[in-house]
């Protein structure tokens, strides 16, 4: 059995997703760094595909003083783009990309689409709400300990009464994407993303 296990373990190592050169042209990786990536994904799901309770698991283990679940179940469905419940290693990488090495455009599109949870095209006030609760969770008590329990609340207030200019109650991509362009300060929450994803 043991000749088996080692066939196995090499048919795992040597499994690749569909053509390097192909995801190297969608992407602004080179090859190199996705054959390094290709290679963490692998260790962490040696399967391929991640599904929700993986990716929550790898996630908490970067926020130990906090709740990362539910932020993480939010990036896990803007990751899986095929809304089929699990995340191939090449979902994995054009985000990654994107969120990398993206334009300010389509780290904002992108942002949008983790925002509008229900996937309707447009963001209401609960949607952002969820998201920044739980984002507040996720960093957890020891980094805002200041923080009174309706801020996640008052902070919504104040970014979506900035974004929905045409005041319907729901942002769009459109407003989404110019409030954050005019906005130095969601500007830099963006940033926090990047150092988050």
């Amino acid at each position: 059995s043991d000749k088996i296990e080692d066939e196995l373990e090499m048919t795992t190592v040597c499994h690749r997703p569909e053509g390097l050169e192909q995801l190297e042209a969608q992407t602004n990786f080179t090859k190199r760094e996705l054959q390094v990536l290709y290679r963490g994904f692998k260790n962490e799901c040696p399967s391929g595909v991640v599904n929700e309770e993986t990716f929550k698991q790898i996630y908490a283990q970067f926020f130990p003083h906090g709740d990362a679940s539910m932020y993480a179940h939010y990036l896990f469905n803007a990751f899986d783009t095929a809304q089929n419940g699990s995340v191939k290693f090449e979902d994995f990488v054009m985000a990654l990309s994107i969120l990398l090495r993206g334009t300010v455009h389509e780290k904002l599109r992108w942002t949008f689409n983790l925002y509008d949870i229900n996937k309707d095209g447009c963001i209401n006030k609960e949607e952002m709400m969820d998201i920044v609760k739980a984002i507040y969770d996720m960093m957890g008590k020891y980094t805002y300990p200041v923080l009174k329990e309706d801020a996640p609340r008052q902070h919504v207030e104040v970014f979506f009464q900035k974004m929905d200019k045409n005041k319907d109650g729901v942002v769009t991509l459109d407003e989404f994407i110019e409030s954050c362009q005019e906005d130095d300060n969601i500007m830099r929450s963006l940033q926090l993303f990047e150092n988050v994803m």
